[in-house]
C-alpha cells in the first residue's frame, strides 16, 4: 500500500501529513489559498524533516472518522479537500502555538507610521472593509485575515496577504457570507490601492470594528476583560472546536489543544490586551469608523 507524505510550514512550524492508500496523488490539497488565507504564509514540501506524522489519513478504509490518539490526527475514509482545508489549517496552528507563534484572527494596517490591529473578536463585523478604507486614506496592509503574534515579544511577525477567499472548496461553502466584492462596490465603489507592508511590527493601537447600515456611531474604550475575552476569542479561532467539519456524518473536529498551553496562551493573551488601548468602534460605514480611528490616534499622541 502507497504511502504519499506532505510538510507544510508556516516560519518555524511544520505539519507532517501521510495519507496512506488511495489514488495516485502529488499533493494532499490541490489549492493552498485557503491555509494562506487562514495562516498568513504556508510553504508546501515533499523533503519530509519530521519523523512522525501529524496527519495520517487512511484513505481506503470504508468508514468515515476523525480522531486524536497520542498527538497524531487520524483520518479514515473519503475527506473532501474543503474538509482537509479546515483540519491543516487547525493542525498547523497547533504546531504553530507549541513555538510561540500565535495566529491571530485579525486584519491589520500600518497607518501614520503605527501599526493598528482590526480585531475580529466574537463576531466578525467589518475588519475586511475597515482595512479597506484605511487603505484609501494611505495605509498599507500587514494582514489581511491572520496576524501571528510572536509569544515572548507580542511583536506582530507576518501575516495573511490574501484579501478575500474568491472561491471555497468543496466541504466549506458558506451562503452566510456576502460578496465581499458587493460590499467594496456598495462602500468604495472602485478598490482602493493596497500596498503591502512586509516588515515585523507591533501593533500600537486595537479595535473592533462593528459595521452595519443601521448603526449609530459609538466608540468605547475597552476594559481589560472584555479587551483579553475579544482577543482569546480571535486566537481561539483557529482550533476549530466550533465547527462542523461534515455534517453527513456530525463529525467534529477533535480536540488537540492542553491545558497547559491554554494557560499559557491565556497568559500570553492577558498581557497583549494590557500592553495597547483597545477600543470598539460601531458605525454604519468603515468611512465613519475610520473617522473615529483618526480622532482616537489624535488623542492618543499617534500622529
Amino acid at each position: 500500500m502507497s504511502t504519499f507524505s506532505e510538510q507544510i510550514s508556516s516560519n518555524k512550524a511544520a505539519l507532517r501529513f501521510d495519507v496512506i492508500g488511495g489514488p495516485k496523488r502529488t499533493a494532499v490539497a490541490e489549492d493552498m489559498s485557503f491555509l494562506n488565507y487562514r495562516l498568513g504564509s504556508v510553504e508546501v514540501s515533499h523533503e519530509i524533516t519530521k519523523e512522525r506524522a501529524d496527519i495520517v489519513w487512511y484513505y481506503d478504509e470504508a468508514v468515515k472518522s476523525i480522531r486524536y490518539v497520542d498527538g497524531q490526527l487520524i483520518l479514515t475514509s473519503f475527506w473532501e479537500e474543503g474538509e482537509l482545508n479546515k483540519i491543516m489549517v487547525s493542525m498547523l496552528a497547533n504546531e504553530m502555538d507549541k513555538v510561540g507563534l500565535h495566529p491571530f484572527h485579525s486584519s491589520s494596517v500600518i497607518y501614520k507610521g503605527h501599526g493598528i490591529l482590526l480585531v475580529g473578536g466574537e463576531n466578525n463585523h467589518g475588519k475586511s472593509m475597515t482595512q479597506l478604507e484605511g487603505c484609501r486614506r494611505g495605509a498599507e496592509i500587514f494582514s489581511t485575515e491572520t496576524t501571528v503574534m510572536d509569544h515572548e515579544s507580542g511583536i506582530a511577525l507576518y501575516g495573511s496577504k490574501n484579501i478575500y477567499v474568491r472561491k471555497r472548496a468543496k466541504g466549506t461553502e458558506r451562503s452566510d457570507l456576502a460578496d465581499q466584492d458587493e460590499g467594496v462596490k456598495m462602500f468604495f465603489g472602485d478598490e482602493p490601492e493596497m500596498p503591502m507592508c512586509y516588515e515585523p511590527k507591533q501593533m500600537d493601537l486595537a479595535v473592533m470594528p462593528c459595521i452595519d447600515g443601521w448603526f449609530k456611531t459609538d466608540v468605547k474604550k475597552m476594559g481589560q476583560f472584555e479587551a483579553s475575552y475579544q482577543s482569546y476569542h480571535s486566537m481561539m479561532n483557529f482550533f476549530g472546536l466550533n465547527q462542523l467539519l461534515c455534517g453527513k456524518y456530525g463529525l467534529a473536529m477533535p480536540i488537540v489543544d492542553t491545558d497547559a498551553r491554554r494557560q499559557d496562551r491565556a497568559a500570553f493573551c492577558a498581557k497583549y490586551a494590557a500592553g495597547r488601548p483597545y477600543y470598539m468602534i460601531r458605525a454604519k460605514s468603515p468611512q465613519l469608523v475610520f473617522d473615529k480611528i483618526d480622532k482616537l490616534m489624535e488623542e492618543l499622541g499617534m500622529n
